[in-house]
């Protein structure tokens, strides 16, 4: 039935399909005209609209494409020597005709006249900056090369195995080396000889020397004082006089130093004999001296000779009449200052009888006096009644010479005096009064110093051959050590042990242990003949002894199979029976 129903079919023809189809690149003029009108019509409407707010966007940028060169090979060329005349010649045409001169003006032969001299005069080698610098540092490589045994027993370290040698192969060098260390085993012959005392296995304490500070600028001298740096102990001050023409021969200031033992660092000429020295605690450049003639000096010890001397009390009203025998830098503690703050301040000690205190200021230096060293004497001594209710009128006071002071380690208000009569004054810097007065010599007291462990305790030595320990609430000495028949010039405690101290006399060094012997000194040191010894100076941080003497040497002792490191803060049994 279905194929004899009728069916209408319609055929129609579909569009045209393009498959590439490129856009346009034409535009016309009138459109983005009108865009444009539009887009600045919405910028007009929208400030004051709130339809509208502002937002970034962020440009997203396409990724870059790497893309690889290729050049040249770049040479490089070497060239040794590039000189004026090459320069020239390179940037000058080759085919140029040269065109000389017929004259030329004075000053330009002068100037190449000058020019050429300056290459080839030495002078001007000898005399630089940079020759100095390299010949100071090969000198003291050399000397720590030849005194590297004894440098390292001062300071106590391990001696290098095997005989020294030096650190180039040049042979300049090796000359230079070999030179040196024939002229320093000629000076001292004696130091070699040395080294068989050392492998004796004696367990007795002995002195060895080291070696000695000492060259000819100071030989004859007398060594009156020596100084340690309170900041860098490597650096001495050592000062020389001489008494033989009187009080207005000049002296000498050396600064020494362990990089060179054979030559000072430093020397400063005085215009008299220096008779006392010692470094600052607050600026340890600074370096105060005392003079025969009664002067007082503070030099800078990192400035040069001719202006070295940065303050001196010519000028001052109330300066020093007669010699100084002896200065001291010490700290001051304040009340309303913090402990780190600390004046300091700078004492002497007179053979006018005055203990002076001394301002550094920029004129100069300025004195205040903390104590008058008097004794009262009698001008007449007539039996009339008149004269005998006038008694204190009579008496006027007659000023005492201080020889030596020390100031307490622990309270910088409180110092010991010496005194040319045999007493030992007890002082405040507070009060022109003594505090105590210990009377028991009766020769100048040359020296005295406190113990640097126990408080109450201090040594002084006197010319009347003996040496005397105190305690500060006696007024009697509670040890009294007999010396040889000379006088004791100079006492010092050890800083490392607080039994043992040191003491010289004209002839012969005495090393003291109270641990071992209250009756005799436990070494025993004799000079050579015809030297005395003169000054004596215990090392901090290292077992030695330093020894000034009068011909200008300063010799180094090491002390050995003494134990120094035992019992440093208490006195032995024997002592403490006394105390």
């Amino acid at each position: 039935e279905m194929l004899d129903e009728a069916v209408e079919l319609h055929l129609s023809e579909t569009d045209t399909i393009t498959l590439l189809d490129f856009l346009t690149t034409a535009f016309s003029p009138c459109s983005y005209r009108d865009e444009n009108f539009r887009y600045a019509e919405l910028c007009k409407n929208r400030r004051g609209n709130d339809k509208y707010m502002a937002r970034s966007a962020q440009t997203f940028n396409g990724a870059l494409k790497e893309k690889e060169i290729q050049t040249d090979k770049i040479v490089m060329v070497d060239e040794g020597t590039a000189t004026i005349s090459c320069i020239y010649d390179s940037l000058s045409d080759p085919f140029e005709t040269p065109q000389s001169s017929s004259t030329t003006s004075p000053s330009e032969n002068e100037w190449y006249v000058n020019s050429f001299n300056n290459e080839s005069d030495p002078n001007l080698i000898l005399n630089s900056e940079a020759l100095h610098q390299s010949f100071l540092m090969m000198e003291r490589v050399i000397m720590a090369s030849i005194f590297q045994p004894r440098l390292a027993a001062y300071r106590q370290l391990p001696i290098l195995p095997g005989k020294p040698r030096f650190l180039t192969f040049s042979p300049a060098c090796e000359l230079l080396h070999s030179c040196t260390l024939w002229l320093l085993l000629k000076v001292e012959p004696k130091m070699e000889e040395q080294k068989d005392d050392e492998e004796e296995s004696s367990l007795h304490a002995t002195l060895e020397r080291l070696w000695v500070f000492s060259c000819e600028l100071t030989r004859g001298w007398n060594i009156t004082s020596m100084a340690l740096n309170k900041k860098d102990p490597d650096i001495m001050a050592v000062g020389y006089s001489d008494f033989s023409y009187g009080n207005w021969t000049p002296g000498l200031i050396c600064c020494w130093s362990l990089k060179s033992l054979k030559w000072p660092e430093k020397v400063f000429h005085c215009d008299s004999g220096v008779t006392a020295l010692d470094f600052s605690i607050n600026n340890p450049s600074q370096l105060a001296v005392g003079m025969l003639n009664g002067t007082m000096a503070i030099y800078n010890i990192l400035i040069h000779n001719n202006f070295a001397c940065i303050a001196n009390s010519n000028e001052c009203p109330n300066k020093h009449l007669h010699a100084v025998w002896q200065i001291r830098w010490t700290q001051e503690e304040r009340a309303v200052l913090s402990s780190e703050d600390k004046a300091e301040a700078l004492v002497s000690v007179s053979a006018d009888g005055r203990i002076t205190k001394w301002i550094f200021c920029t004129n100069g230096l300025y004195s205040t006096d903390l104590m008058k060293l008097q004794r009262l004497k009698k001008i007449e001594n007539n039996k009339s009644p008149v004269e005998e209710t006038e008694n204190e009128d009579n008496l006027l006071p007659t000023p005492i010479p201080g020889l030596c002071f020390d100031f307490h380690p622990r309270d910088p208000s409180i110092y010991l005096t010496g005194t040319w009569e045999g007493q030992i004054h007890k002082c405040s810097v507070s009060n022109n009064q003594f505090l105590q007065t210990y009377e028991h010599h009766f020769c100048p007291v040359n020296s005295v110093q406190w113990s640097p462990f126990h408080p109450d305790m201090f040594l002084s030595c006197s010319s009347d051959w003996t040496i005397q320990l105190w305690k500060q609430d006696r007024l009697t000495p509670l040890l009294s050590f007999p010396c040889t028949h000379r006088d004791v010039y100079a006492i010092r405690w050890s800083p490392d042990c607080s039994t043992i101290f040191a003491a010289i006399d004209e002839q012969q060094m005495e090393i003291w242990d109270l641990k071992s012997s209250l009756l005799a000194p436990t070494i025993v040191h004799h000079m050579a003949p015809g030297v005395r010894m003169t000054a004596l100076l215990f090392a901090r941080g290292t077992n030695c002894v330093l020894v000034g003497d009068s011909e200008g040497q300063v010799s180094v002792y090491q002390l050995k199979n003494l134990s120094v490191k035992e019992d440093i803060f208490l006195y032995g049994p024997k002592v403490k029976t006394y105390i």
